[in-house]
């Protein structure tokens, strides 16, 4: 829900907003958002029962107040919300989300804002809207996201013990609001030393004065003694923690503190002071409420913004433009130093430089990385004791096989080993562990995932198919594997083939109802891995849809497939012979050797959560980016997917021809 003052209720008329500033015609983002949130931006002189849009306190802004003004019509501020994007406006990207006001600036404390209102008046004690914002916070924190979020969060901060002194540019509109000018933030400095005798002062430079867009308040004049300019590009979030003590204007960093567990002193009046959350030198007595963290971040992060999916191109809450926030700084995180790859085949490089070569194009090559990037290499042309990243397709990879060179829409690295390779550690075994215990968002969240991957029918390749009548009786489903994949090869163990799997399976299950299925390249012709199974199995599933089968069996026998993942999450019994990444966390009878580090128990969102959205990447093939993995389960439901052609086809033939001319592909 929004507060009553940032934009008109569902089914009311639309309203007229009238603009003066150029933006509002050229930013398609901020057009669409207003159009959405039910503004129609127009040209020339409104009415009475018109709006006149300004932004913020911007340059032009007096243009609108006169013209409202004039004609006595209201004015509709529009502000940048609390998370933005990538980079600061001035480098070009398009917002996030909105702030929508109707009855004055967040920012500006001469008259009640729709956000204060909401902070003073709103019954901020409901218990589920209360969890989502400490939901929120922790999630903030576990993926330093903040309102510009190009930084590497392992970045180094000093040592833990300084006073947090936070810089502003030179006319922010939230610094002038609150009277302030260079003369406060020396008058700020001065206390801050004041009241921490003997600690050191780190003065945190505004993002955009790093970069180069607009000069701050402090200058290398003012670090002397135990004051230290600090302008490098961290995670506010890790700073936060290192921090004693906070001090600022009007910064929203100051809020983040107050989310961080601060209470920060604020020698302005921004829209968090007065609420028992700050030491407020110019405290404003119209604000008396006294309120948690988690109903000052309910009110600024959940009513008061309004959120864009730039997926679907509809307003969302704020979980979902979060999701959208964090592919996107993910994909920026890893990727900005470049990456130099090894073992890549030719027709691999055009999905891989979209996935990872957006921000710095990526350089195909056997020698070593040059400079700053980091080096990748196909998992399975690895060499042993590689340190370079191992990329492999992802778990919701396409529809259609990656040997018949369908492109992968989603892919993972892995800086330890590779999740079908149990003989090491991999980063996929430590997200699993990590996830024994789950938010309840985290819970939510993987629990709606399964209902819509089950719900659609969705799995690895997704191939579609039929499912023919079945035998009744109580039906084990035996997948067949591509016999030299390196998940058999690494992780089979004894039972290493499809005739020993069904064998096994017979074996345990006389009376059973034996169905096998073959793999999908060994279907079409493409890897090895046949197996007579007349007289061992009722019948053999030939093209057989596998979502469709795990519907109508009661248990899943396999070595290493990935189909006892997909029968996970549908509920089916698993059992397994090898140490498949799903293997060996209390969700699966284990009849191979499962590495003993596998020691937590975890519930099955929890393995969803980690399998499916901590590890792997995902590329809309629609938009063209990084997205989450909700926006591909849903292009892959609603067939929205680029179709490999003819000459896709006959490559892919070619390449199983000529596999053993190695340079022809390497």
């Amino acid at each position: 829900m929004h507060s009553l003052e940032t934009r008109p209720e569902a089914g009311s008329p639309r309203s007229r907003l009238f603009v003066y500033n150029g933006g509002f015609l050229t930013q398609k983002r901020l057009r669409r958002m207003l159009e959405l949130a039910g503004y129609d931006i127009r040209l020339g002189l409104p009415g009475r029962e018109d709006l006149v849009g300004i932004w913020g306190n911007s340059p032009t802004a007096h243009r609108g107040r006169a013209v409202a003004a004039r004609y006595g019509t209201g004015l509709l501020r529009v502000e940048d919300a609390f998370l933005r994007s990538l980079r600061p406006g001035r480098a070009g990207e398009p917002p996030l989300g909105l702030l929508l006001d109707r009855k004055g600036a967040h920012f500006d404390p001469a008259q009640p804002s729709g956000l204060e209102t909401l902070l003073a008046r709103a019954p901020l004690d409901d218990t589920a809207l209360l969890s989502r914002a400490r939901d929120a916070i922790q999630r903030l924190k576990d993926q330093h996201l903040t309102k510009y979020n190009a930084f590497d969060p392992a970045a180094a901060v000093p040592d833990p013990g300084y006073v947090l002194v936070i810089d502003q540019t030179r006319g922010d509109a939230s610094v002038t609001a609150s009277g302030a000018d260079r003369a406060r933030f020396l008058e700020m400095l001065y206390w801050a030393q004041e009241e921490n005798p003997g600690a050191r002062i780190l003065i945190k430079t505004h993002p955009e004065t790093a970069q180069g867009y607009r000069a701050g308040h402090y200058t290398a004049e003012d670090a002397t003694g135990r004051i230290e300019l600090f302008d490098a590009a961290v995670s506010p979030w890790a700073l936060l923690e290192g921090a004693v003590a906070v001090y600022t204007v009007s910064s929203q960093m100051g809020f983040e503190a107050i989310l961080a567990g601060h209470k920060p002193r604020l020698f302005g009046q921004p829209f968090y002071a007065g609420w028992g959350l700050s030491q407020d030198e110019f405290p404003l007595t119209r604000r008396q409420r006294r309120l948690t963290r988690a109903q000052l971040a309910a009110a600024a992060l959940f009513l008061y913004p309004v959120w864009y999916d730039p997926f679907r191109d509809t307003l969302c809450d704020f979980e979902t433009a979060l999701d959208s926030l964090d592919a996107q700084a993910r994909a920026w995180r890893e990727d900005h130093t470049g990456w130099t790859a090894a073992g890549m085949r030719l027709w691999k490089r055009r999905p891989l430089q979209r996935f990872y070569g957006r921000h710095k194009r990526m350089v195909f090559a056997d020698t070593p990385p040059q400079g700053s990037r980091r080096a990748m290499v196909w998992a399975g042309k690895a060499a042993e004791g590689s340190a370079a990243v191992r990329v492999e397709d992802g778990f919701l990879r396409s529809r259609g096989l990656g040997a018949e060179l369908v492109p992968p829409l989603s892919l993972v690295t892995d800086t330890k080993g590779i999740y079908y390779d149990p003989r090491q550690a991999s980063d996929l075994e430590d997200w699993i562990a990590r996830r024994a215990t789950l938010t309840p968002a985290q819970d939510r969240r993987a629990a709606a995932l399964i209902r819509q991957l089950t719900g659609a029918g969705l799995s690895k390749y997704n191939l579609g198919g039929t499912v023919p009548e079945l035998p009744a009786g109580h039906r084990i489903l035996v997948p067949g594997q591509v016999e030299d994949d390196a998940s058999i090869l690494t992780g089979a163990g004894a039972v290493n083939t499809n005739l020993a799997l069904l064998q096994a399976a017979r074996s345990a299950n006389p009376e059973a109802v034996i169905l096998y299925k073959p793999h999908p390249d060994v279907e079409a012709g493409l890897r090895t891995g046949a197996a007579d199974a007349a007289d061992l199995a009722d019948l053999v599933l030939d093209r057989s849809d596998p979502a469709g089968l795990l519907a109508a069996v009661d248990e899943v026998w396999t070595m290493t497939s990935l189909i006892g993942f997909e029968a996970l999450l549908r509920g089916v019994k698993v059992t397994t012979f090898g140490a498949p990444f799903y293997a060996g966390w209390g969700l699966t009878t284990d009849r191979g050797d499962i590495p003993a580090r596998r020691q937590a128990r975890v519930p099955l969102e929890g393995l969803i959560h980690a399998a499916l959205i901590d590890y792997p990447r995902y590329l809309d093939p629609v938009t063209g980016q990084p997205c989450p993995a909700e926006v591909v389960a849903e292009r892959l439901a609603e067939g929205q997917i680029p179709h490999p052609g003819a000459a896709n086809r006959l490559l892919a033939k070619l390449q199983g021809v000529f596999a053993t001319y190695a340079h022809l592909w390497w």
